[in-house]
């Protein structure tokens, strides 16, 4: 992966390989969950997801580009990941390949691959197939921990869900909102990796200490989320608008850690970062509250890929060995 920076351009042993496997590792804890609380059907859209994007970025370097296949450099395997994390856990196998298509095919190879895209491949497939097949997307497996042979499986509203379409006055008669217990360990419904917000958390300090990413796109991210949040429940005090539950809730957590931080889709500077993850906090405040959709986690960090040129423009880093104009 080439990463375009003002100097010095220092020599290090680190590898894209390297980075990958790291991230897949600071993955595992979302997906041990994922694969405890909905068993089989999750299994199965993450072997499908995984193997699909490796196939088919194979059969692009191989066939069409007539180069040699960079599934080796393990980021095909990444954006597998993710996808199947941003996908129900009874997700039939035939749409995730088309979601993996779309990812890979066209989000990724089609710019050039590896460090060349402009969006992050696994939420534009993530996105596509939430627009082409909403209803799929949105059947949500209920949780049941352990039971992980069952493969069928009751389908219920996801907290976000419930609270979306409540009216004003219904607040009285809510149904009951899993505990914030359940919710920070992940004995919920939702995406196979956004629902346990203690295993994003494990991924995000492995990641901090092995520098694969900083802090601060996901601190920023969620914080300008949660600061907007605060306000709306300060002035309205209406239980939907808790920041606590939308913490926990939805793929918050997972697009700032995993999906919002991607080397390529996010600024180089230090400012320039900042300044992104404040615009993909307000914009999933702004969708998640005033949209259609009860979230906006992935179309807030789409939009801020968008603006990442414009940003890095703005924000040239200092030049090694001058003084900050």
């Amino acid at each position: 992966m080439l990463k375009l920076s003002t100097a010095p351009h220092l020599n290090t042993p680190t590898t894209t390989k390297g980075i990958m496997l790291d991230v897949i590792i600071a993955l595992m804890p979302a997906l041990i969950v994922g694969l405890l609380v909905f068993g089989m059907g999750a299994l199965q859209v993450v072997i499908t997801s995984v193997a699909g994007c490796v196939l088919f970025e194979y059969i692009i370097c191989h066939y069409f580009l007539k180069s040699n296949p960079t599934t080796g450099d393990l980021s095909a395997i990444v954006t597998g990941l993710l996808l199947a994390f941003n996908l129900p856990s009874g997700f039939p196998i035939g749409l995730t390949l088309i979601g993996c298509f779309v990812a890979i095919v066209i989000a990724k190879m089609a710019f050039g691959g590896i460090g060349k895209n402009i969006f992050n491949p696994a939420l534009v497939g993530r996105v596509f197939l939430f627009i082409s097949f909403p209803v799929q997307m949105t059947t949500w497996p209920k949780p049941q921990a352990f039971n992980f042979m069952n493969t069928d499986m009751e389908t219920g509203a996801t907290t976000l869900g419930i609270l979306k379409h409540l009216k004003a006055d219904e607040f009285a008669q809510i149904p009951e909102l899993p505990s914030y217990l359940n919710m920070f360990i992940g004995n919920v419904g939702g995406c196979i990796g956004e629902v346990s917000a203690l295993a994003i958390l494990l991924g995000f300090v492995y990641m901090l200490y092995r520098r694969i990413i900083s802090w601060h796109i996901p601190v920023y991210y969620v914080g300008t989320f949660m600061l907007l949040c605060s306000i709306h429940w300060l002035l309205t005090g209406e239980i939907r608008h808790e920041p606590l539950i939308h913490l926990l809730s939805g793929g918050l957590m997972l697009g700032a850690v995993f999906m919002a931080t991607d080397y390529t889709t996010s600024p180089m500077s230090k400012n320039g970062r900042i300044v992104y993850a404040i615009g993909c906090g307000i914009l999933t405040y702004v969708i998640r509250f005033y949209g259609i959709y009860p979230e906006g986690v992935s179309f807030a960090i789409l939009i801020m890929n968008a603006f990442v040129p414009l940003i890095d423009s703005t924000f040239i880093p200092r030049v090694f060995g001058t003084r900050r104009k």
